[in-house]
């Protein structure tokens, strides 16, 4: 005769599962977006600044090209196309896109709205101004997918460098997910 198991039994499995299954999802993800490989920054021709969260990683461009590492900054302005949005605040870029500065500050609109998109604008950029190297400022969880993408549209030099942006455990979670997903898609794309 079959015995059957217990509820408390099945609940216990079901939790050491869960547990388990977030146990490698972490260890997998520690190294493309807790811990992944940063640049130090180098004498460059551009630093391009990536859209996202106002999470200091404007501030921090426009620190390296104020302490002499590339003669102009550029940031991707995803936020004018959009509005709003869930990151932009279309306000704060045009105060930093028309702002006085010892440097040349330029932006522009990615097409599409995402890291391939600054990617195909960096490429064009690059062309169109002879640079061979260009620093790229994103943030921590998102180094890997920005190096991965960059490297499909530019063949130039690439320096990825991380704001000093600390992060919630929560948001955590949500970088995980988010950027496995990229990932995922970014794997079938080419620029």
């Amino acid at each position: 005769m079959l015995q059957r198991k217990s509820p408390r039994r099945r609940r216990r499995r079901v939790a050491l599962t869960v547990v388990g299954a977030v146990a490698v999802a972490t260890a997998v993800g520690w190294e493309p977006y807790v811990s992944p490989p940063v640049d130090q920054p180098t004498a460059a021709d551009a630093i391009v600044v990536l859209g996202g969260a106002h999470d200091g990683r404007e501030e921090f461009g426009l620190e390296l090209a104020e302490d002499g590492y590339a003669p102009q900054v550029v940031f991707s302005d995803p936020y004018t196309a959009r509005g709003v949005g869930s990151y932009g605040d279309p306000d704060y870029m045009s105060d930093l896109c028309n702002g006085t500065y010892d440097f040349t500050v330029t932006c522009f609109v990615p097409d599409p709205s995402t890291t391939r998109g600054e990617g195909r604008e960096i490429r064009r950029l690059a062309e169109e101004q002879n640079w061979k190297h260009v620093l790229v400022v994103t943030f921590r969880p998102h180094v890997s997918r920005s190096r991965y993408i960059l490297d499909k549209c530019w063949d130039g030099d690439l320096t990825v460098l991380a704001s000093p942006t600390e992060l919630p455990w929560w948001a955590w979670t949500w970088q995980y997910v988010y950027q496995t997903a990229g990932f995922a898609r970014a794997v079938f794309e080419d620029c």
